[in-house]
């Protein structure tokens, strides 16, 4: 977790600053943001084009489809702001996929710098020159990173101190435990004639956990069973280092 009072910062290169804070400016991240707890900074990458029609991007050696933008401009956007002392992270579908523990990870550093790409992607030479840390938000594809970085931002944005009242509910989300989320119920007690579990009901805390923690087992097995299995696996290995 953070562990200064100093806000996380947060710098996006994009062809589309427009988009930005976009989403991030509402609900918990918004407020989160008014209150000093994170702050957010777009750089322009058509600003650092060296001709008059602002290029950015062209075709690839080779051939193929679709446009690729230069690595001469994004190393001179990365050089207006970049001092190497926290991850710079392209998003891109060939990077490792995030998950929670890699928003946990990233909220060690005081904050991140993310680039956007669009068209084809970014030319490889400067992705390895500036040792990018790339990402993928999943096996599919979008337009370009922007989508992505909002949606990493948030998972991070949620795990700072103060962000969400209350710790305990970011302990019960889905994957915090490595397990989906138990179901939730609301008012009114009877809808449509589907009534809430009488355990929720009851009173007896202990039941109620009990519950909670089968029916997150449950619907981890049936609809997870990536997950069911990495559980079972940490339960294994937490055995055998006690009985070791």
């Amino acid at each position: 977790m953070k562990k200064t009072n100093k806000p996380f910062f947060v710098n996006v290169m994009t062809l589309f600053p427009d988009m930005f804070p976009g989403p991030l400016g509402f609900s918990i991240p918004g407020k989160a943001r008014e209150r000093g707890l994170w702050n957010l900074t777009t750089i322009n990458i058509r600003d650092f084009a060296s001709d008059k029609h602002s290029t950015v991007d062209d075709n690839p050696f080779g051939g193929g489809e679709g446009m690729v933008l230069r690595p001469d401009v994004i190393d001179s956007a990365i050089k207006s702001f970049y001092d190497r002392n926290h991850p710079l992270i392209y998003l891109s579908p060939r990077g490792r996929t995030f998950n929670q523990n890699v928003a946990k990870s990233l909220l060690k550093h005081d904050g991140i710098s993310l680039v956007c790409g669009r068209y084809e992607g970014v030319d490889e030479r400067v992705i390895k020159a500036w040792s990018m840390d790339e990402i993928s938000m999943g096996d599919y594809v979008m337009s370009g990173g922007e989508p992505g970085a909002i949606a990493l931002v948030d998972s991070i944005i949620r795990l700072i101190p103060g962000a969400v009242g209350s710790s305990q509910s970011l302990s019960n989300e889905s994957f915090e435990n490595g397990l989906l989320e138990y179901p939730l119920y609301t008012k009114p007690y009877n809808w449509n004639g589907l009534k809430v579990p009488d355990v929720l009901r009851s009173g007896n805390h202990r039941e109620i956990d009990s519950w909670k923690q089968l029916e997150s087992e449950k619907i981890t097995k049936l609809r997870r069973p990536d997950l069911w299995n990495a559980s079972l696996n940490r339960k294994e290995s937490k055995e055998d280092y006690k009985n070791g």
